[in-house]
């Protein structure tokens, strides 16, 4: 029996491959955004609606009375939305679906691998502890009067139009201009990239689950890089030579403090997943995208359009600064 589905967002770099799994397995999907994506291609054979998720109005508006056998929220950060959504969403769907973060589970790591069980902290990052505030409501209203959550945290999950190294696109510009990229730490720490595809086959598969109602499971590949490794796959992608400059993540962070909190509060952090729990209810999941020919996926993407080559002129010489103060 095919599955009523609303995706809040699903055009993004986790939700665009898991809604076009949805349609292909032939579920009926449901879009609600803001239809304002340009990115990534329209998905086809799916109901669009417009709202902002943002706005709760904007969702109650977009939907109606109608119900739903999965609702699944790409596109919720604070507690504030989460109590929103259990308002609206409450005895009008089958299992809610929370995408929350595996940046939220403890730092520093007491130990690895990291699996469902692992504390949940983190000190750093005013994103994760909102995502941790964001599940808390969620656990009590499961326990208290048995709302059908289920909590999903991907950790670094990526799409061929998005660069995982420090400046994007900017440190790819770098490489075939023949200077530095900064790294943070001394580039041995280890990193976990979930191509989106991947992780498409084990989201989808815990949707109308019953047996993940709930749970909290985390989606990651396999493949354990170091941040040396990451770049230069792509440096190799790219035709250019890697020549990292390796700074502590403190001292990017006060050189570029935008990038500051997701550096201490996660990149900094080796992590390892063990994957057994989602891959329990979702036999079937196994990644199988290397991240280097992931890395090519995002070289080729970016230029195959001129437009997708923009460099951060600020970051660009923020990064020049730390070569010139760090650089050997």
């Amino acid at each position: 029996m095919s599955l009523r589905v609303l995706f809040i967002g699903g055009n993004g770099i986790i939700s665009s491959a898991s809604s076009a799994r949805i349609v292909a397995r032939g579920d009926e999907l449901t879009l609600l955004n803001r239809g304002t994506s340009t990115t990534r291609p329209r998905i086809e054979g799916v109901r669009h609606l417009t709202g902002d998720a943002g706005d709760p109005a904007s969702i109650a508006a977009a939907i109606g009375d109608e119900t739903f056998d999965v609702v699944a929220n790409f596109r919720s950060f604070t507690p504030d939305q989460v109590a929103r959504d259990l308002e609206l969403f409450e005895g009008r769907c089958r299992q809610f679906v929370y995408i929350s973060s595996a940046s939220a589970y403890q730092k520093p790591i007491g130990h690895l691998p990291i699996t469902e069980s692992t504390p949940l902290r983190n000190p750093y990052w005013q994103y994760s502890r909102d995502k941790i505030a964001s599940e808390d409501l969620l656990v009590a209203a499961y326990r208290e009067r048995g709302f059908p959550a289920t909590i999903i945290r991907p950790s670094h999950t990526y799409d061929a139009t998005s660069v995982p190294l420090l400046g994007g696109w900017t440190a790819i510009d770098r490489m075939r201009r023949g200077k530095p990229v900064i790294v943070q730490g001394d580039g041995t720490s280890l990193w976990t990239l979930t191509h989106t595809r991947d992780f498409a086959v084990a989201f989808t598969g815990l949707l109308g689950n019953e047996r993940a109602v709930g749970e909290a499971f985390h989606i990651t590949s396999d493949e354990v890089l170091t941040w040396d490794q990451v770049g230069a796959a792509l440096a190799r992608a790219a035709g250019a030579e890697f020549r990292p400059v390796h700074v502590a993540s403190e001292a990017i962070a006060r050189e570029l403090p935008e990038d500051g909190p997701g550096l201490v509060g996660d990149k900094a952090h080796s992590v390892i997943f063990d994957n057994t729990k989602v891959k329990s209810l979702v036999p079937e999941y196994r990644a199988v995208i290397p991240f280097w020919r992931g890395a090519h996926e995002i070289v080729d993407w970016h230029d195959a359009d001129a437009s997708r080559r923009e460099v951060d002129a600020e970051q660009d010489a923020a990064f020049d600064r730390l070569v010139e103060r760090y650089g050997a």
